[in-house]
């Protein structure tokens, strides 16, 4: 089994007017390759903090995080959709290819392929609000 990403004693605090806030604290575990991982909780438990800081998007205050396999990608689907509304579909899909300026002829015909596999292939010259919120979550 391989280790792919292991967390130790993750803390995560934010700083407010009223003084310091714990959003998350203590958080250990390990991810080995091939394990499904799901993270439950009430509301304001932490949960999206923890996914913030695993995707880089948030910073923790203490704890440590390794990975274990080089250039490891961590993705998660946000809570609300986060597609732009004046790309299309496509566009919209395809724009971590043009962020990353790796979108060839390869890499937008299987984003097209997993548009189709979504049920979203009669859609991809549509915009946003053209679509259900199911959709919308399919194409993010």
């Amino acid at each position: 089994m391989t280790k792919l990403l292991e967390i130790k004693n993750l803390k995560k605090n934010y700083h407010t007017l009223n003084g310091e806030i714990s959003a998350i604290k203590n958080i250990s575990f390990t991810v080995n390759e091939g394990d499904f991982i799901a993270i439950v909780g009430s509301s304001g438990c932490g949960k999206s903090t923890l996914l913030n800081i695993l995707g880089n998007l948030d910073n923790y205050t203490d704890g440590e995080i390794k990975y274990f396999k080089e250039n490891l990608k961590i993705g998660y689907m946000l809570q609300e959709d986060a597609l732009f509304p004046w790309l299309t579909i496509l566009d919209n899909a395809c724009l971590g290819l043009d962020i990353t300026k790796t979108k060839t002829k390869e890499n937008v015909d299987y984003v097209k392929g997993l548009l189709k596999t979504y049920g979203l292939e009669d859609f991809i010259n549509k915009y946003p609000s053209q679509l259900s919120g199911g959709m919308k979550q399919r194409v993010g």
